[in-house]
């Protein structure tokens, strides 16, 4: 069926990918927004748009009526469901048919029989894929440890344990069942082989309506955490011939066995030259740029052709692919405070111009909690992966975001780790110990502190277009003047330079300038420096000291434990918050006197709220 229209049901990076797709194509595009996307760049983008409902997912993106009404609405002849949200969700497919639309994707069939684990495996053993070792939950023999147990449905690590021992068996399946039951009504279980330091490398895959079956071949998504991806690449790297064959030939084979049409993708986990199938996503995938990268290919368009019944563009052997590429995933979240999901106010964003950059992000933009925290992606290409890698360090020094706390310190560490540099880094890797240093807090680093001296010395102190105040380093008699200047960070600690004029005129990083303070980035990271003010005998403290408590993020304050006046010691809960159906304890940071609460029991707070303010008992040590 052909098609002239197409409605994009979802936001963000993704949603704008998709539009400027159907530019190309020629096709008219159409994006959906809730309340928090109303001035989204994606929205003014697309050649119409339809207001979907309030901000919660449940009541805009997640609604099929509301989708399929807007698709009625606007004269929409196809959807695309981009990914997340209702991408895999058979019934949506269903509804889209049902209301004589197209739905760019596999049929819900496919969608039900490969969205389960257990159906999903049972097709892969039929079609010869190599799978891990399952054994019957009542029976796990002594030797088999150790095991993983899953949720037969759902994903994203919900309903998983891994257990080591016969003795702790039972309650990991009593504790994934319930979890499973919670999250996907369904409390089936799966125990297979667990294996140990494994690669996730994943096969991308094509079907159309005429039985032709491609695979475009393979990405390595093995930097992850809780299951979440942060780098991947393609191609995989150090795989044998042998090993790249048996993983492209049994996607692919899976395939045929589904009647599988569309984008799609095969995951396995590979360890000791061996590769066992996890499953398949039945859609496209937030890292499918690298694959268009080292093969040329737009994988959008090709998805806009198979839906309207076109056969695939290009046949097995006429599939190439070349070089390396290497894709980060940007989140607004805290790596050194556990990951958690930040919002705020973006004061403004500069992407690397040597990099293909996917996002939806601009100045002036609402961070908010309420969508998955992934801001945009970073996509570098070289001759090999270690050109490849040497590219995104440098595309992650030229990054900056400032107003939102993100991870690109974190990940630019990463990238740039021998460990990373030297393939090591498994799916396993960035939950141990051995990641401990990069999830270490850094502190601001010389040279950083230097780089926005130099920066205030050229736009503040001597600004360039005040002929009279040029730093020219001229004195009659006199060696040349160097600029004093003072800066502190939010530790309190002082940073004292003298610049040159030479050196003035050289200064070039990323960093905005509010009044008394300069904010960079620095390798990713960001820190904010202040001009000390001796009329309030320091430098001007932040919103939050060590003294105060802040809320991590928005949330619901479920617990007020202590009162104005109040003695605590160290460690000794104040209150909870809940934010992102996570319970987050606030905890005194050393034995003092409570002097502030600012919440009460199921007030709604922002983030960086001050809850609590204990001020340090001298006895304690504590400044």
């Amino acid at each position: 069926m052909s098609f002239s229209s197409v409605l994009v049901a979802n936001r963000g990076e993704i949603a704008r990918r998709v539009i400027l797709a159907c530019r190309e194509a020629g096709l008219r595009s159409i994006a959906v927004y809730s309340d928090a996307d109303a001035d989204a760049p994606y929205v003014r983008l697309a050649d119409d748009a339809v207001h979907l409902g309030p901000t919660p997912a449940a009541q805009s993106y997640l609604d099929i009526d509301r989708l399929l009404a807007a698709a009625g609405a606007s004269g929409a002849e196809a959807i695309h469901p981009g990914y997340g949200f209702l991408s895999e969700r058979a019934e949506f497919a269903r509804a889209v048919v049902a209301a004589g639309l197209v739905f760019i994707g596999p049929i819900a069939e496919v969608m039900d029989a490969m969205g389960r684990k257990d159906r999903a495996r049972a097709i892969a053993e039929k079609a010869g894929v190599p799978v891990t070792p399952q054994f019957d939950a009542a029976a796990v023999p002594s030797d088999a440890y150790p095991v993983l147990v899953k949720a037969a449905a759902g994903g994203g690590g919900k309903g998983m344990r891994i257990v080591r021992e016969a003795s702790a068996l039972q309650a990991a399946i009593d504790a994934a069942g319930r979890e499973a039951a919670s999250a996907f009504g369904d409390d089936t279980l799966l125990v297979e082989k667990y294996v140990e330091a494994g690669r996730h490398v994943e096969v991308q895959v094509f079907g159309d309506e005429h039985g032709h079956v491609v695979h475009l071949f393979e990405r390595d998504c093995s930097v992850q955490r809780r299951h979440q991806k942060v780098v991947e690449e393609a191609p995989a790297h150090d795989l044998s011939d042998e090993l790249r064959r048996t993983l492209h030939e049994s996607s692919v084979a899976l395939c045929r066995e589904v009647g599988y049409t569309g984008a799609g993708t095969v995951e396995f986990l590979v360890a000791d030259g061996r590769a066992y199938f996890l499953e398949m996503n039945t859609r496209l995938q937030v890292e499918h740029p690298v694959t268009e990268e080292v093969t040329g290919l737009d994988l959008v368009q090709w998805q806009l052709a198979v839906a309207a019944g076109e056969p695939l563009p290009l046949a097995q052997d006429e599939i190439t692919a070349t070089g390396h590429a290497m894709e980060v995933r940007v989140y607004a979240e805290d790596p050194y405070a556990g990951f958690l999901p930040q919002a705020g106010h973006v004061l403004d964003v500069a992407w690397p111009d040597d990099a293909r950059i996917e996002a939806d992000l601009e100045a002036g933009a609402e961070v908010s909690t309420a969508y998955d925290p992934m801001l945009g992606k970073i996509v570098v290409s070289g001759t090999d992966r270690e050109d490849a890698r040497r590219r995104m360090v440098e595309a992650l020094d030229d990054t900056g975001i400032f107003g939102v706390t993100t991870n690109l310190g974190f990940v630019r560490q990463l990238v740039a780790s021998e460990a990373f540099a030297a393939g090591q880094v498994h799916t396993a890797w960035l939950d141990s110990d051995a990641s401990a240093d990069l999830l270490a807090a850094p502190s601001v680093p010389e040279a950083a502190a230097r780089a926005a001296a130099l920066l205030w010395a050229r736009y503040v102190v001597v600004p360039a277009d005040d002929p009279f105040g040029q730093v020219d380093g001229w004195r009659s008699g006199a060696d040349p003047a160097a600029v004093r200047i003072v800066l502190v960070d939010e530790t309190g600690h002082r940073w004292r330079f003298g610049l040159t004029a030479d050196e003035i005129d050289d200064a070039g990083a990323l960093a905005i300038i509010d009044r008394d303070r300069i904010t960079i980035a620095w390798e990713g990271q960001t820190w904010t420096l202040e001009v000390p003010d001796p009329m309030r005998g320091g430098h001007r403290r932040g919103a939050a000291t060590d003294a105060d408590l802040v809320a991590p993020m928005p949330g619901t304050v479920l617990r007020v434990d202590v009162a104005e006046g109040d003695r605590v010691t160290l460690g000794q809960q104040l209150g909870v918050v809940e934010a992102m159906k996570m319970e987050l304890a606030l905890t005194a940071p050393y034995d003092g006197v409570v002097s502030h609460v600012g919440a009460a029991t199921g007030d709604q707070v922002p983030i960086k709220h001050l809850l609590f303010t204990v001020n340090p008992d001298p006895a304690s040590g504590a400044e």
